[in-house]
């Protein structure tokens, strides 16, 4: 059992960070023996994509050419992925979206011909489903009656991951940070982490378009 532990913001302790590692900590109890990666993308942020990597993209002409070079940090990314029975993202919602650094990490991972195929339908996703958790937090409320933002993340996320055949997305959203003390930030996220159910942790095998 592998878990990939995504982290995306750029303060060492962060809710999402705290969050996430309430996630994995929770997981851990279902899968003792279970091995964690890592990838922070928060204190270690991936270049976004340059000119090389758009070229290869850009036809399927380029991408037959396309160097090792172009593609090297996009297959070592999926090449985390696929290894990974769970997936982890702690993330901050940042304008009512995602933050830079995991659109830069989305857009390595969604790869025509190797994570996807275009369909009459649309992207067809290759590879295996698998519980991905993704841990937001957010300094306003943009879930529930007491919404006052708009919500582009989640939607988002759900929608992109399931491109590329990760379709099992649990959501864990800590709200109103911005007006919390650290005893009731603690207690509402040891609330989302409980959750988690062990019988939902295990990898899934379906296949979906969008």
């Amino acid at each position: 059992m592998n878990i990939l532990h995504i982290d995306c913001s750029p303060r060492p302790q962060s809710q999402s960070r705290q969050l996430s590692e309430s996630v994995v900590r929770r997981l851990l109890t279902f899968h003792p023996g279970a091995r964690v990666s890592r990838r922070d993308l928060g204190s270690e942020p991936i270049a976004h994509p340059d000119a090389s990597y758009a070229s290869a993209l850009a036809s399927p002409a380029g991408l037959a050419s396309a160097s090792g070079d172009a593609l090297r940090l996009s297959e070592e990314l999926i090449v985390e992925v696929e290894e990974a029975d769970i997936l982890v993202i702690g993330t901050p919602m940042n304008n009512f979206t995602v933050p830079s650094v995991l659109k830069a990490w989305v857009d390595q991972i969604v790869r025509i011909g190797r994570t996807f195929v275009p369909t009459p339908t649309g992207k067809s996703g290759l590879l295996r489903d698998r519980p991905v958790y993704v841990a937001v937090a957010s300094g306003g409320i943009f879930s529930g009656e007491r919404a006052n933002q708009p919500d582009f993340l989640t939607p988002y996320l759900s929608a992109i991951l399931s491109c590329v055949g990760l379709n099992t997305v649990h959501v864990l959203p800590l709200q109103g940070t911005a007006f919390l003390d650290e005893e009731i930030a603690s207690a509402t996220r040891d609330a989302l982490v409980a959750t988690i159910d062990g019988r939902a942790t295990g990898a899934g095998r379906s296949q979906q378009a969008c």
